[in-house]
């Protein structure tokens, strides 16, 4: 996902700079970025540039992770230290890819945190917080993860059937371009896009 938010923002006209933040340097060149390493666990705002629009692709899975509190320390932790540097540095919009289901009241692990990280974006104050949240992502991933390619293979086959269901797959570009749309004129306040919606709004 954090591939297609930067191939898109790069070749953007709109777009002057992007900063991209992460664990390694990216084999990117591109007169319009700006590569930080950083440690996630220890990010601060200090030396960021002030930001019109922050996003944040961070994710990764529980077998990735090798626990569940690794897992909460990327998908909850992680993204909000990167919130909170987004809000001291002067961010207005930040941008987040969820998941379908997020709830923190779910008994689902997975989704249990996905929908506390949201919760918790909401305290930060953003004049405008987007939360893409996307059925199964269709595309490359940057990690091999064996059943939710299985579950690809599935849906692929069986997308006709699907098309009607709210949980039917997504294609990873098509959630990008919907977030880059909505940064391009955010709406004020905290709102959640639906995969049905991200669906729409990320048509080509």
């Amino acid at each position: 996902m954090g591939s297609h938010l930067l191939s898109l923002l790069l070749d953007d006209s709109k777009v002057e700079q992007v900063v991209s933040l992460g664990r390694k340097p990216l084999a990117i060149a591109n007169p319009k970025l700006v590569q930080r390493a950083v440690d996630f666990a220890a990010l601060d705002a200090q030396g960021l540039p002030a930001p019109e629009v922050a996003f944040c692709a961070l994710g990764t899975t529980i077998g990735k992770a090798g626990s569940q509190e690794a897992f909460r320390a990327v998908d909850h932790d992680a993204v909000l230290a990167f919130a909170r540097a987004a809000s001291a540095a002067g961010a207005r919009c930040f941008a987040l890819v969820s998941s379908f289901g997020a709830d923190r009241k779910s008994r689902v692990f997975y989704s249990r945190v996905k929908g506390e990280t949201e919760t918790d974006l909401r305290t930060f104050g953003f004049a405008s917080l987007a939360i893409a949240q996307p059925a199964l992502l269709l595309g490359d991933r940057a990690e091999s993860r064996p059943a939710e390619r299985a579950m690809i293979v599935a849906s692929r086959f069986l997308g006709g059937l699907l098309k009607p269901f709210a949980w039917r797959p997504i294609e990873a570009e098509v959630v990008a371009r919907a977030l880059v749309r909505v940064a391009h004129d955010p709406p004020p306040g905290a709102r959640a896009y639906p995969s049905s919606e991200l669906q729409t709004l990320g048509a080509p």
